[in-house]
Protein backbone atom coordinates (compact mmCIF):
# COMPACT_ATOMS: atom_id res chain seq x y z
CA UNK A 1 0.00 0.00 0.00
CA UNK A 2 2.73 2.49 0.96
CA UNK A 3 4.66 1.95 -2.31
CA UNK A 4 1.44 2.53 -4.25
CA UNK A 5 0.74 5.75 -2.31
CA UNK A 6 4.23 7.21 -2.05
CA UNK A 7 6.31 6.00 -5.02
CA UNK A 8 4.48 8.31 -7.51
CA UNK A 9 6.00 11.26 -5.56
CA UNK A 10 9.58 10.08 -6.12
CA UNK A 11 10.35 13.09 -8.33
CA UNK A 12 8.99 15.49 -5.72
CA UNK A 13 10.29 13.99 -2.49
CA UNK A 14 13.94 12.83 -2.52
CA UNK A 15 14.28 9.27 -1.31
CA UNK A 16 10.82 8.01 -2.25
CA UNK A 17 12.36 6.00 -5.07
CA UNK A 18 13.37 3.37 -2.48
CA UNK A 19 9.77 2.15 -2.39
CA UNK A 20 10.33 0.38 -5.70
CA UNK A 21 13.01 -1.90 -4.23
CA UNK A 22 11.90 -5.27 -2.88
CA UNK A 23 14.88 -5.44 -0.53
CA UNK A 24 13.92 -2.16 1.16
CA UNK A 25 10.28 -3.12 1.47
CA UNK A 26 11.19 -6.55 2.86
CA UNK A 27 13.31 -4.96 5.58
CA UNK A 28 10.56 -2.46 6.38
CA UNK A 29 7.91 -5.20 6.51
CA UNK A 30 10.07 -7.15 8.95
CA UNK A 31 10.68 -4.10 11.13
CA UNK A 32 7.00 -3.11 11.06
CA UNK A 33 5.89 -6.62 12.03
CA UNK A 34 8.37 -6.81 14.88
CA UNK A 35 7.41 -3.41 16.30
CA UNK A 36 3.69 -4.17 16.03
CA UNK A 37 4.22 -7.52 17.80
CA UNK A 38 6.15 -5.93 20.64
CA UNK A 39 3.62 -3.09 20.94
CA UNK A 40 0.44 -5.19 20.80
CA UNK A 41 1.82 -8.21 22.67
CA UNK A 42 1.04 -7.05 26.25
CA UNK A 43 -2.50 -6.03 25.28
CA UNK A 44 -3.13 -9.37 23.57
CA UNK A 45 -1.80 -11.28 26.59
CA UNK A 46 -4.00 -9.28 28.98
CA UNK A 47 -7.04 -9.79 26.75
CA UNK A 48 -6.52 -13.55 26.41
CA UNK A 49 -6.00 -13.80 30.17
CA UNK A 50 -9.17 -11.82 30.88
CA UNK A 51 -11.14 -14.09 28.54
CA UNK A 52 -9.75 -17.11 30.44
CA UNK A 53 -8.15 -18.59 27.32
CA UNK A 54 -5.66 -20.65 29.29
CA UNK A 55 -3.83 -23.64 27.82
CA UNK A 56 -4.82 -27.13 28.98
CA UNK A 57 -1.84 -29.48 29.35
CA UNK A 58 -2.02 -33.18 28.51
CA UNK A 59 -1.61 -35.51 31.49
CA UNK A 60 0.56 -37.83 29.38
CA UNK A 61 3.14 -35.12 28.74
CA UNK A 62 6.30 -34.42 30.75
CA UNK A 63 5.45 -33.63 34.37
CA UNK A 64 7.30 -30.31 34.37
CA UNK A 65 4.87 -29.03 31.71
CA UNK A 66 1.94 -29.08 34.13
CA UNK A 67 3.06 -25.75 35.57
CA UNK A 68 2.35 -24.21 32.16
CA UNK A 69 -1.38 -24.86 32.55
CA UNK A 70 -3.37 -21.63 32.32
CA UNK A 71 -0.84 -19.79 30.14
CA UNK A 72 -2.83 -17.76 27.58
CA UNK A 73 -3.12 -19.49 24.20
CA UNK A 74 -4.39 -18.45 20.77
CA UNK A 75 -1.61 -15.86 20.60
CA UNK A 76 -1.40 -16.81 16.95
CA UNK A 77 -4.12 -14.22 16.40
CA UNK A 78 -1.47 -11.57 17.03
CA UNK A 79 0.92 -13.24 14.57
CA UNK A 80 -1.67 -13.46 11.78
CA UNK A 81 -2.80 -9.87 12.32
CA UNK A 82 0.71 -8.45 12.35
CA UNK A 83 1.83 -10.37 9.25
CA UNK A 84 -1.27 -9.31 7.31
CA UNK A 85 -1.02 -5.63 8.23
CA UNK A 86 2.73 -5.41 7.62
CA UNK A 87 2.49 -7.23 4.30
CA UNK A 88 -0.33 -5.04 3.01
CA UNK A 89 1.52 -1.90 4.07
CA UNK A 90 4.70 -2.73 2.17
CA UNK A 91 3.75 -5.06 -0.68
CA UNK A 92 2.72 -4.42 -4.25
CA UNK A 93 -1.05 -4.78 -3.99
CA UNK A 94 -1.18 -5.93 -7.63
CA UNK A 95 0.76 -9.09 -6.80
CA UNK A 96 -1.54 -12.11 -7.07
CA UNK A 97 0.98 -14.28 -5.20
CA UNK A 98 0.71 -12.05 -2.12
CA UNK A 99 -3.07 -12.38 -1.97
CA UNK A 100 -2.95 -16.16 -2.41
CA UNK A 101 -0.39 -16.57 0.38
CA UNK A 102 -2.48 -14.36 2.66
CA UNK A 103 -5.50 -16.56 1.93
CA UNK A 104 -3.44 -19.60 2.96
CA UNK A 105 -2.17 -17.86 6.12
CA UNK A 106 -5.61 -16.72 7.26
CA UNK A 107 -7.41 -19.85 6.07
CA UNK A 108 -5.15 -22.29 7.89
CA UNK A 109 -5.02 -19.93 10.86
CA UNK A 110 -8.82 -19.91 11.05
CA UNK A 111 -8.90 -23.71 11.16
CA UNK A 112 -6.36 -23.53 13.97
CA UNK A 113 -8.51 -20.99 15.79
CA UNK A 114 -11.52 -23.32 15.59
CA UNK A 115 -9.35 -26.10 16.99
CA UNK A 116 -8.08 -23.91 19.84
CA UNK A 117 -11.60 -22.72 20.61
CA UNK A 118 -12.86 -26.31 20.84
CA UNK A 119 -10.07 -27.15 23.29
CA UNK A 120 -10.98 -24.17 25.45
CA UNK A 121 -14.70 -24.96 25.38
CA UNK A 122 -14.10 -28.62 26.25
CA UNK A 123 -11.47 -27.64 28.84
CA UNK A 124 -9.09 -30.30 27.56
CA UNK A 125 -6.26 -30.64 25.04
CA UNK A 126 -8.50 -32.19 22.35
CA UNK A 127 -10.17 -29.91 19.82
CA UNK A 128 -11.34 -30.80 16.33
CA UNK A 129 -11.06 -34.45 15.38
CA UNK A 130 -8.23 -35.35 13.02
CA UNK A 131 -10.74 -35.94 10.23
CA UNK A 132 -12.46 -32.59 10.77
CA UNK A 133 -9.16 -30.75 10.77
CA UNK A 134 -7.89 -32.59 7.70
CA UNK A 135 -11.12 -31.91 5.77
CA UNK A 136 -10.93 -28.18 6.48
CA UNK A 137 -7.23 -27.93 5.65
CA UNK A 138 -7.80 -29.91 2.46
CA UNK A 139 -10.58 -27.56 1.33
CA UNK A 140 -8.35 -24.52 1.80
CA UNK A 141 -5.39 -26.25 0.13
CA UNK A 142 -7.48 -27.10 -2.93
CA UNK A 143 -8.67 -23.49 -3.17
CA UNK A 144 -5.09 -22.21 -2.95
CA UNK A 145 -3.92 -24.80 -5.51
CA UNK A 146 -6.64 -23.72 -7.94
CA UNK A 147 -5.71 -20.05 -7.52
CA UNK A 148 -2.02 -20.79 -8.09
CA UNK A 149 -2.77 -22.65 -11.30
CA UNK A 150 -5.55 -20.33 -12.50
CA UNK A 151 -3.33 -17.25 -12.27
CA UNK A 152 -0.15 -19.04 -13.40
CA UNK A 153 1.77 -18.03 -10.30
CA UNK A 154 4.43 -20.74 -10.72
CA UNK A 155 5.53 -19.32 -14.06
CA UNK A 156 6.63 -21.48 -17.00
CA UNK A 157 6.91 -25.29 -16.71
CA UNK A 158 4.28 -25.11 -13.98
CA UNK A 159 4.23 -28.78 -13.05
CA UNK A 160 8.01 -29.23 -12.92
CA UNK A 161 9.85 -29.37 -9.61
CA UNK A 162 13.22 -27.91 -8.71
CA UNK A 163 15.49 -30.43 -7.00
CA UNK A 164 18.33 -29.09 -4.82
CA UNK A 165 21.93 -29.86 -5.82
CA UNK A 166 20.86 -30.76 -9.39
CA UNK A 167 20.91 -28.34 -12.32
CA UNK A 168 18.83 -30.08 -14.92
CA UNK A 169 16.92 -32.73 -12.97
CA UNK A 170 13.40 -31.29 -12.84
CA UNK A 171 10.80 -34.04 -12.53
CA UNK A 172 7.36 -33.28 -13.90
CA UNK A 173 4.48 -34.24 -11.57
CA UNK A 174 1.97 -33.54 -14.35
CA UNK A 175 -1.64 -34.21 -13.34
CA UNK A 176 -0.52 -34.82 -9.75
CA UNK A 177 0.38 -31.17 -9.22
CA UNK A 178 -2.73 -30.38 -7.17
CA UNK A 179 -2.23 -33.41 -4.86
CA UNK A 180 1.41 -32.35 -4.59
CA UNK A 181 0.45 -28.82 -3.53
CA UNK A 182 -1.99 -30.29 -1.01
CA UNK A 183 0.74 -32.53 0.41
CA UNK A 184 3.22 -29.67 0.78
CA UNK A 185 0.73 -27.30 2.42
CA UNK A 186 -0.92 -29.77 4.78
CA UNK A 187 2.36 -31.52 5.55
CA UNK A 188 4.17 -28.29 6.38
CA UNK A 189 1.34 -26.95 8.55
CA UNK A 190 1.12 -30.17 10.56
CA UNK A 191 4.89 -30.39 10.92
CA UNK A 192 5.05 -26.87 12.38
CA UNK A 193 2.09 -27.73 14.59
CA UNK A 194 3.86 -30.82 15.98
CA UNK A 195 6.98 -28.77 16.67
CA UNK A 196 5.02 -26.34 18.83
CA UNK A 197 5.54 -28.11 22.13
CA UNK A 198 8.27 -26.16 23.94
CA UNK A 199 8.56 -22.46 24.72
CA UNK A 200 9.94 -20.66 21.68
CA UNK A 201 10.75 -23.82 19.71
CA UNK A 202 8.31 -23.59 16.80
CA UNK A 203 8.30 -19.79 16.52
CA UNK A 204 12.12 -19.69 16.54
CA UNK A 205 12.33 -22.42 13.93
CA UNK A 206 9.77 -20.63 11.75
CA UNK A 207 11.77 -17.40 12.07
CA UNK A 208 14.87 -19.13 10.70
CA UNK A 209 13.06 -20.77 7.79
CA UNK A 210 11.22 -17.51 7.00
CA UNK A 211 14.50 -15.66 6.57
CA UNK A 212 15.75 -18.47 4.33
CA UNK A 213 12.69 -18.31 2.10
CA UNK A 214 12.81 -14.52 1.97
CA UNK A 215 16.20 -14.94 0.30
CA UNK A 216 14.97 -17.74 -1.95
CA UNK A 217 11.93 -15.73 -3.06
CA UNK A 218 14.16 -12.82 -4.04
CA UNK A 219 16.52 -15.12 -5.95
CA UNK A 220 13.85 -16.89 -8.01
CA UNK A 221 12.08 -13.60 -8.72
CA UNK A 222 15.19 -11.92 -10.12
CA UNK A 223 15.75 -13.07 -13.71
CA UNK A 224 19.52 -12.48 -13.79
CA UNK A 225 20.26 -14.07 -10.41
CA UNK A 226 17.97 -17.02 -11.11
CA UNK A 227 19.67 -17.54 -14.46
CA UNK A 228 23.13 -17.35 -12.92
CA UNK A 229 22.26 -19.88 -10.19
CA UNK A 230 20.29 -22.08 -12.63
CA UNK A 231 17.08 -22.07 -10.61
CA UNK A 232 13.58 -21.71 -12.10
CA UNK A 233 12.69 -18.06 -12.67
CA UNK A 234 9.25 -17.21 -11.28
CA UNK A 235 7.99 -13.78 -12.42
CA UNK A 236 6.70 -11.84 -9.43
CA UNK A 237 8.18 -14.33 -7.00
CA UNK A 238 10.44 -11.69 -5.44
CA UNK A 239 7.40 -9.89 -4.04
CA UNK A 240 6.94 -12.81 -1.65
CA UNK A 241 10.15 -11.68 0.05
CA UNK A 242 8.05 -8.90 1.55
CA UNK A 243 5.62 -11.44 2.99
CA UNK A 244 8.42 -13.62 4.34
CA UNK A 245 10.07 -10.56 5.85
CA UNK A 246 6.81 -9.73 7.62
CA UNK A 247 6.59 -13.32 8.85
CA UNK A 248 10.14 -13.22 10.18
CA UNK A 249 9.50 -9.91 11.96
CA UNK A 250 6.27 -11.22 13.49
CA UNK A 251 8.03 -14.36 14.69
CA UNK A 252 10.84 -12.34 16.25
CA UNK A 253 8.38 -10.05 18.05
CA UNK A 254 6.26 -12.96 19.27
CA UNK A 255 9.37 -14.80 20.48
CA UNK A 256 9.91 -11.93 22.93
CA UNK A 257 6.81 -13.14 24.81
CA UNK A 258 7.00 -16.83 23.91
CA UNK A 259 10.56 -17.42 25.11
CA UNK A 260 10.90 -19.55 28.26
CA UNK A 261 9.02 -19.13 30.51
CA UNK A 262 6.34 -18.34 27.92
CA UNK A 263 3.84 -15.59 28.67
CA UNK A 264 1.64 -16.69 25.76
CA UNK A 265 1.32 -19.64 23.39
CA UNK A 266 0.48 -19.25 19.71
CA UNK A 267 -1.68 -22.38 19.68
CA UNK A 268 -2.88 -24.07 16.52
CA UNK A 269 -4.00 -20.64 15.33
CA UNK A 270 -0.39 -19.66 14.84
CA UNK A 271 1.27 -22.95 14.02
CA UNK A 272 -1.20 -24.04 11.33
CA UNK A 273 -1.33 -20.54 9.84
CA UNK A 274 2.44 -20.17 9.68
CA UNK A 275 2.96 -23.68 8.33
CA UNK A 276 0.29 -23.28 5.66
CA UNK A 277 1.73 -19.96 4.50
CA UNK A 278 5.28 -21.30 4.45
CA UNK A 279 4.21 -24.29 2.36
CA UNK A 280 2.35 -22.01 -0.05
CA UNK A 281 5.35 -19.74 -0.57
CA UNK A 282 7.54 -22.80 -1.21
CA UNK A 283 5.05 -24.03 -3.83
CA UNK A 284 4.76 -20.69 -5.63
CA UNK A 285 8.52 -20.17 -5.93
CA UNK A 286 9.06 -23.84 -6.87
CA UNK A 287 11.28 -24.56 -3.89
CA UNK A 288 9.04 -27.02 -2.10
CA UNK A 289 11.52 -29.92 -2.33
CA UNK A 290 14.17 -27.71 -0.75
CA UNK A 291 11.79 -27.17 2.17
CA UNK A 292 12.62 -30.70 3.31
CA UNK A 293 16.18 -29.46 3.95
CA UNK A 294 15.50 -25.87 5.04
CA UNK A 295 12.71 -27.06 7.34
CA UNK A 296 14.72 -30.02 8.60
CA UNK A 297 13.68 -29.26 12.18
CA UNK A 298 10.01 -29.62 11.28
CA UNK A 299 10.72 -32.77 9.25
CA UNK A 300 12.55 -34.32 12.21
CA UNK A 301 9.61 -33.66 14.52
CA UNK A 302 7.01 -34.98 12.07
CA UNK A 303 9.01 -38.10 11.18
CA UNK A 304 9.54 -38.89 14.87
CA UNK A 305 5.76 -38.95 15.38
CA UNK A 306 5.20 -41.10 12.27
CA UNK A 307 7.86 -43.60 13.39
CA UNK A 308 6.53 -43.69 16.93
CA UNK A 309 2.95 -44.33 15.87
CA UNK A 310 4.02 -46.90 13.27
CA UNK A 311 6.21 -48.75 15.75
CA UNK A 312 3.48 -48.78 18.39
CA UNK A 313 0.91 -50.24 15.98
CA UNK A 314 3.14 -52.68 14.08
CA UNK A 315 5.37 -53.88 16.91
CA UNK A 316 2.78 -54.61 19.56
CA UNK A 317 3.03 -51.43 21.59
CA UNK A 318 6.81 -51.03 21.38
CA UNK A 319 8.10 -47.46 21.09
CA UNK A 320 11.20 -46.04 19.43
CA UNK A 321 11.36 -42.82 21.45
CA UNK A 322 10.64 -42.12 25.09
CA UNK A 323 7.92 -39.81 23.80
CA UNK A 324 7.11 -38.13 20.49
CA UNK A 325 7.61 -35.55 19.04
CA UNK A 326 11.39 -35.75 19.31
CA UNK A 327 11.75 -32.69 21.56
CA UNK A 328 9.90 -34.58 24.33
CA UNK A 329 12.28 -37.54 23.85
CA UNK A 330 15.19 -35.20 24.56
CA UNK A 331 13.43 -33.68 27.57
CA UNK A 332 12.72 -37.07 29.11
CA UNK A 333 16.37 -37.93 28.50
CA UNK A 334 17.35 -35.30 31.05
CA UNK A 335 17.96 -32.15 28.98
CA UNK A 336 16.53 -28.88 30.25
CA UNK A 337 13.80 -27.32 28.08
CA UNK A 338 15.90 -24.27 27.20
CA UNK A 339 18.83 -26.43 26.13
CA UNK A 340 16.59 -28.58 23.93
CA UNK A 341 15.15 -25.46 22.29
CA UNK A 342 18.51 -23.81 21.63
CA UNK A 343 20.05 -26.99 20.24
CA UNK A 344 17.10 -27.47 17.92
CA UNK A 345 17.38 -23.84 16.80
CA UNK A 346 21.02 -24.59 15.97
CA UNK A 347 19.84 -27.58 13.96
CA UNK A 348 17.40 -25.34 12.08
CA UNK A 349 20.16 -22.83 11.31
CA UNK A 350 22.45 -25.55 9.96
CA UNK A 351 19.60 -26.90 7.81
CA UNK A 352 18.91 -23.44 6.40
CA UNK A 353 22.59 -22.85 5.60
CA UNK A 354 22.70 -26.20 3.81
CA UNK A 355 19.56 -25.29 1.87
CA UNK A 356 21.01 -21.96 0.73
CA UNK A 357 24.30 -23.60 -0.19
CA UNK A 358 22.40 -25.84 -2.61
CA UNK A 359 21.82 -22.79 -4.80
CA UNK A 360 25.51 -22.77 -5.70
CA UNK A 361 26.40 -26.44 -5.25
CA UNK A 362 24.81 -27.82 -8.40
Amino acid sequence: MLPWLLYPFRDVVPGFSVFRYVTFRTAMAAATAMVLSLWLGPWVIRTLTALKMGQHIRDVGPENHQKKAGTPTMGGILILLVITVSTLLWCDLKSGAIWVVLIALLGFGTVGAFDDAQKLLKKQNLGLTSWQKMALLTAISLLVAWLILHFGLRGAATSKLSVPFFKNFRPDVGVFLIPWIWLVMVGTSNAVNLTDGLDGLAIGGTLIVSLTYAILAYVVGHAKIAGYLVVPYVPGGAELSVFMGAMAGACLGFLWYNAHPAEVFMGDTGSLGLGGALGTVAVVIKQEVLLVIAGGLFVLEAVSVILQVGSFKLRGGKRIFRMAPFHHHLELGGLQETKVVIRMWITAIVCSILALSSLKLR
